[in-house]
């Protein structure tokens, strides 16, 4: 095997096991098991963890279940602290403010409470604010009337063969440079123009650090479709979505994701499930260069409450 595959046979397998552990948190997620995950002996797996994620597996494991817990709390007021702590695989609510104190300076309570009175506190997955860099635009929110503007349909989405280039870093203005610079020269090497796009984001950027945020560009691919360079093959899950029509700008998108999560989901009588949420770009989405107004769906992975 050449270097650069087996590279990319590492990342599979690790990308593999991180996707894993979203859909599981609320489960055993001893070492033992995600090694198996990744096909990776018992006793390397965890050396080659750290080197490609710069975090032990503990401290990964317990940043990413206290973090998606911090956004549970938000967007769920109905669930309680403990039914929270245990849906993220913690084994009792003592244990479970321990670790959410020792990485938000609060208790998950105070956390709820501070969120009220400062709803964007949980904002868009896509709309990380930051300083914007010499020729760029810089993101703020706007005022944006979801029940006004568009409605929200609970649809049945088939699964969606995709391959995805993975970008680590802060969400904003950057991922729209990064499809055009990155993805987009690899799309006209494998003759992948004129396919839908999506755009998922991996971590809430309300409670995950900048530098630490994934975002996996996505292109529709044909069954069997062999990726090339450092694209992964997988599967976007099909499933029931809160699906939202969008037409507007970045800015709007902003708030109109912050307001799906902060409005229409805790009056839903749904709640997220461990599939991701993304953006879906199809082949007919328009865009406007004058204006900076395109055209997506939000998609909302949701289930019974």
């Amino acid at each position: 095997m050449r270097p650069q595959d087996s590279q990319a046979e590492y990342q599979r397998r690790i990308h593999r096991v991180l996707a894993y552990i979203d859909q599981h948190l609320e489960e055993d997620l001893s070492l033992e098991v995600l090694a198996d995950v990744a096909h990776f002996s018992r006793f390397h797996f965890h050396r080659v963890f750290v080197a490609l994620c710069s975090e032990t597996l503990g401290d990964y494991l317990r940043r990413r279940r206290v973090e998606v817990a911090a956004t549970r709390l938000v967007v769920h007021p109905q669930f309680s602290v403990l039914n929270v702590a245990l849906g993220v695989g913690f084994g009792s609510g003592e244990a479970f403010t321990r670790a959410f104190k020792a990485r938000f300076g609060m208790s998950p309570s105070a956390w709820r409470t501070n969120a009220k009175s400062n709803p964007g506190q949980v904002n868009s997955n896509l709309g990380q604010m930051r300083e914007a860099e010499p020729g760029e635009y810089p993101l703020r929110v706007q005022p944006f009337d979801l029940q006004r503007a568009m409605k929200v349909e609970i649809r049945q989405l088939p699964p969606v063969n995709v391959a995805y280039l993975r970008r680590t870093g802060a969400y904003g203005p950057g991922l729209n440079q990064y499809w055009k610079e990155t993805v987009y020269p690899w799309m006209v090497q494998n003759q992948l123009l004129g396919r839908a796009r999506y755009g998922i984001s991996l971590d809430d950027p309300a409670v995950t650090a900048p530098d630490k945020c994934r975002y996996d560009a996505c292109v529709e691919v044909p069954a069997g479709f062999k990726a090339t360079g450092d694209a992964i093959c997988t599967e976007l899950p099909g499933g029931p979505y809160a699906v939202l029509a969008f037409n507007g700008t970045v800015t709007q998108l902003v708030e109109a994701w912050a307001q799906l999560f902060t409005h229409w989901l805790p009056a839903s009588g749904k709640q997220l499930d461990a599939r991701p949420l993304f953006e879906h770009y199809p082949v007919t989405a328009g865009y406007d260069a004058k204006s900076g107004t395109f055209e997506c769906e939000l998609c909302l992975p949701v289930a019974p409450l």
